[in-house]
């Protein structure tokens, strides 16, 4: 029995010292343990003085974390001490078990504990739903107040730091996020971006050595002025942004030069009237849409011309901002010609019409030749497209032949590795680079810049910038002039092996925690949450019971209480025996009255002998007997 209770002491108080298990019981919704502490003296809260004179004792019900689907209940006999010290305003204090409860609290710490860490987890309304399941009623109010409790994490100064901003309501607040490029952890969160902020936190610190961010002016202000000792790292990524911006506005500003691939048609050809009533200036099937992308573009410039806002004009079209915004900026409404409903969208057979329009002009006309061709090539598309296109081909009253590549498909023909194109984007990209030396220049550019990149050679950053300057591509003198003016980080960028990654994949995580506390995100709260995410093993030091607790031999059933206010309701075993006390002491009352009818029957009818009526009678009384003896057996001990 001793040995029992010091393993059931070991399992349910694994980290709390003093205490032992009087007993145990078990029903359907809850377990209900009986625990005491067995220390001959407690602290003053107030003066820490110790006492072993008891004042007096009473019951505290604590709910703890469940067990096999259950809720825990324990029962703790707590006493109440005197306190010796004269000077002490407190005259009496109740003995607290350390780890285990604290004052006026109706949980445990480790049931505490568990749902800070819900919280964390899984913010307030969600929490609370967990909790539930759990079988653990709470609020959600009450898991935001459980994660707003706990204590600051105390996170060493990191030698390695990356900073990053994040949107507390994109496009008009924004904060700032930082994070240990070593430990992969978020080591704070700054309510804003400003330079003097960054700059006020990195001065504090004086052990970081290099600071990894993105090419913002704000930041690289703020890290020179707050840690002037640290190497700035400037990310490698943005920089591949920013290179691949510069090369669509370069490839836009020679857009002319990629019509090469699309031959003008012969003049008796234009001659030629269009059987189509359609506009030849409208990329549309039908002038329905054409008209009303005119008439809106119209009557959007007139009310700008008027002196009317775009705020004002959305409100009286019923426009909203981003159509009136579309409709304000583009000079021309053919500009604004793109959509779903155009009639050269984009198909999979565009990077192949090339060589069909090559073979066609051989000679070659069979479209199932043509589409067996071109799937060798890298074609995955059906028959039918190659089919609807030959056909066209043939039909048509003017010439069809591939349009001319998009400004963005060339820059990405341009951005990618040259092994992973296709041989048709291989055979169209050097068509477009014979035609334009400054585009072949410009490739040039990127890729030695991509190898600049990929094998970490910052020291040919000086040399590729002279390079860029010595070509008519103002786009990259920009990127350049850029550069030039942050090189330093941007040589360490291209040089350490240190980059932003890891910050951009917390701003990530800490969007998904603004939708989770949506309506509730406050900075405080949002702080703790991303601080303390990664910290939820470190902080559960209590672990959760998953087994079931067995009732050991000779223990004492009892009433228990799950809450202050809720009344006492009884165990199984006394319903168990209420119920089985019932069903034989209504069947002992029905045998006698039997009897008593039976009685009353054979003193009615003469005509029986006395000798029946005796044992008839006496049938039924000895059966109420034996039920009333057998009820007085059934009672608990």
């Amino acid at each position: 029995m001793e040995e029992r209770l010091l393993r059931l002491e070991a399992l349910l108080f694994p980290s709390v010292a003093d205490v032992t298990v009087l007993s145990v019981d078990m029903c359907d919704e809850a377990v209900r343990v009986e625990a005491r502490r067995t220390a001959a003296e407690a602290v003053c809260p107030s003066c820490g003085c110790s006492s072993s004179r008891i004042h007096s004792s009473y019951l505290r019900f604590p709910a703890d974390v469940p067990s096999g689907g259950r809720r825990v209940v324990l029962c703790l006999q707590v006493r109440r001490f005197f306190c010796l010290d004269a000077v002490c305003g407190r005259r009496t204090f109740v003995e607290q078990m350390p780890g285990l409860t604290r004052r006026y609290s109706r949980w445990t710490e480790r049931l505490r504990s568990t749902l800070a860490m819900v919280g964390l987890a899984l913010a307030g309304r969600a929490g609370a739903r967990m909790a539930g399941v759990f079988g653990v009623p709470v609020s959600r109010s009450t898991v935001l107040r459980l994660v707003d409790m706990l204590p600051e994490p105390d996170v060493p100064t990191p030698r390695v730091v990356g900073v990053d901003e994040y949107a507390t309501r994109k496009g008009r607040v924004y904060g700032t996020v930082l994070v240990d490029c070593e430990t992969r952890r978020p080591v704070d969160l700054l309510p804003d971006r400003e330079a003097s902020s960054l700059a006020e936190w990195l001065s504090k610190r004086p052990g970081i050595e290099m600071i990894c961010r993105d090419r913002a002016p704000f930041f690289a202000e703020g890290a020179s002025a707050g840690a002037p000792q640290a190497i700035q790292v400037a990310d490698r990524w943005h920089l591949r942004h920013n290179l691949s911006e510069a090369a669509e506005r370069a490839v836009a500003h020679h857009r002319q030069c990629l019509r090469v691939l699309a031959p003008e048609p012969a003049e008796e050809e234009l001659a030629e009237p269009a059987p189509s009533v359609v506009d030849p200036a409208s990329p549309w099937k039908s002038d329905r849409f054409a008209n009303r992308i005119r008439t809106r573009h119209a009557t959007v410039h007139v009310m700008l011309e008027a002196g009317h806002s775009r705020r004002s004009i959305g409100r009286q079209l019923h426009m909203t901002h981003r159509t009136v915004k579309s409709l304000a900026d583009a000079a021309r409404p053919e500009d604004l010609f793109t959509g779903q409903y155009q009639f050269n969208r984009a198909s999979a057979l565009d990077e192949y019409k090339p060589h069909l329009d090559g073979r066609w002009n051989e000679g070659c006309t069979n479209a199932w030749k043509l589409w067996e061709e071109i799937v060798p090539l890298g074609y995955k598309g059906s028959y039918g497209i190659v089919s609807a296109y030959i056909r066209k081909k043939r039909t048509s009253p003017r010439p069809v032949t591939a349009q001319p590549p998009a400004p963005r498909q060339v820059a990405k023909w341009i951005l990618s590795r040259p092994e992973t194109l296709t041989e048709i984007e291989q055979l169209r990209l050097k068509a477009v680079l014979a035609n334009c030396p400054e585009l072949d220049a410009l490739t040039g550019h990127v890729r030695s810049f991509a190898q600049m990149l990929t094998e970490r050679q910052g020291n040919r950053l000086p040399e590729w910038l002279d390079a860029v300057r010595q070509d008519d591509l103002p786009s990259l003198h920009t990127l350049a002039a850029g550069i030039d003016r942050d090189r330093d980080a941007v040589i360490a960028g291209l040089t350490l092996p240190w980059n932003s990654g890891v910050v951009e994949g917390h701003v990530n995580r800490i969007k998904m925690l603004k939708r989770q506390m949506f309506g509730r995100a406050g900075f405080s709260l949002l702080r703790k949450r991303v601080l303390l995410a990664n910290n939820l093993a470190e902080h559960h030091d209590h672990p959760v019971l998953a087994v079931d607790v067995v009732r050991l031999p000779g223990c004492v059933p009892r009433r228990r209480q799950t809450g202050i206010g809720e009344r006492m309701r009884p165990t199984l075993a006394m319903r168990e025996w209420s119920t089985r006390r019932k069903v034989t002491t209504a069947a002992a009352l029905q045998m006698l009255w039997l009897g008593v009818l039976i009685t009353a029957l054979t003193i009615w009818d003469l005509s029986l002998s006395v000798p029946v009526a005796i044992a008839i009678w006496a049938g039924p009384a000895l059966g109420g007997v034996v039920g009333t003896w057998a009820a007085s057996k059934t009672s608990p001990r």
